[in-house]
């Protein structure tokens, strides 16, 4: 009996789906596969390796006036790894690389680059509608919201940036020092190790988290948003630590695309981590539906098929 009160205070929705979660789970896989999410997450990946580069170069640029160049590279080389798990360093290698010869770049390039870098962003709101389709069908987002969006988004991405980048420092620097006690020394480099993972993976889920709360139509509760961004960071976490296996073992990448390789492996890093991204908001989609009456399912369905 005390089991039952405690069940009913989590709210219907919640109730539904932790005394059915296999039938959620199918449901949701169906509807992810009714709304193409594989084609989506392909669209998307397209884009965001379009957009990556650009808005690396943008961010960097703007914050190098702010903090030493090499530590930023070096922040953004171990975060890039959560992404594009190891094939970082290329891309760093290009960002040193323009930042030697910033001083060809001029207004056309820099506007070029502010067009491209906001294509993945632009693309992302699109997949998300079609997944959000039964708010989309009462509430459609002002156009000029829309493309005002990506680039409110690459600004707060690069205040992200800095903020993570100051902290890791401050991170690296304790890692450095020992505490002395009772005579025995112990070195702070492995606390310091397990605060830049945390750092890391608190970080992936508060972008996914802000994805999922921004990029939706409507206002979308936190607590939804969070579920979210919890689901696709740790299926995200599983994968990526496979992906790294992979490419170190099994891969034949560079057999079969030669100097392409590195092209195509942040192309897959990227296809599946959009697709645990439209997942994580088919996964929300989902949940806003539970309760809903076959009418209105009927009213508000949309399909691709």
């Amino acid at each position: 009996m005390k089991g039952k009160p405690s069940l009913m205070n989590i709210g219907p929705q919640a109730q539904q789906v932790l005394q059915r979660p296999g039938s959620f789970a199918v449901r949701t896989l169906k509807a992810f596969r009714a709304n193409q999410g594989l084609l989506l997450a392909g669209a998307v990946a397209y884009y965001a390796l379009l957009s990556i580069v650009p808005l690396l170069i943008l961010i960097v640029i703007a914050l190098s006036h702010l903090i030493d160049q090499g530590e930023l590279l070096q922040t953004l080389g171990r975060y890039l790894e959560w992404l594009i798990p190891g094939q970082s360093k290329p891309i760093i290698a290009e960002l040193a690389n323009f930042l030697e010869h910033r001083d060809v770049m001029g207004w056309v390039l820099l506007a070029t680059m502010i067009f491209f870098s906001s294509l993945a962003f632009t693309v992302l709101e699109n997949a998300m509608s079609v997944i959000f389709i039964h708010r989309v069908a009462i509430r459609r987002r002002h156009f000029l919201v829309s493309a005002l969006l990506p680039y409110c988004y690459i600004l707060f991405l690069g205040i992200g940036i800095l903020i993570v980048t100051l902290v890791a420092g401050i991170l690296q620097a304790m890692g450095q020092e020992s505490v002395d006690f009772l005579g025995y020394t112990w070195s702070l480099g492995g606390v310091s190790g397990l605060l830049l993972y945390l750092l890391g993976l608190g970080g992936e889920i508060f972008v996914l988290t802000s994805i999922y709360l921004v990029m939706p139509v409507g206002r979308l509760s936190l607590r939804h948003a969070l579920l979210g961004g919890v689901t696709a960071a740790l299926l995200w976490e599983l994968t990526r630590h496979v992906l790294v296996w992979y490419f170190a073992t099994l891969s034949q990448v560079t057999v079969v695309y030669g100097s392409l390789t590195t092209a195509i492996a942040v192309l897959l890093s990227l296809e599946i981590a959009a697709t645990l991204l439209l997942f994580g908001a088919q996964v929300i989609s989902e949940y806003e539906r539970i309760g809903k009456t076959e009418e209105d399912m009927r009213q508000q369905a949309w399909r691709t098929d």
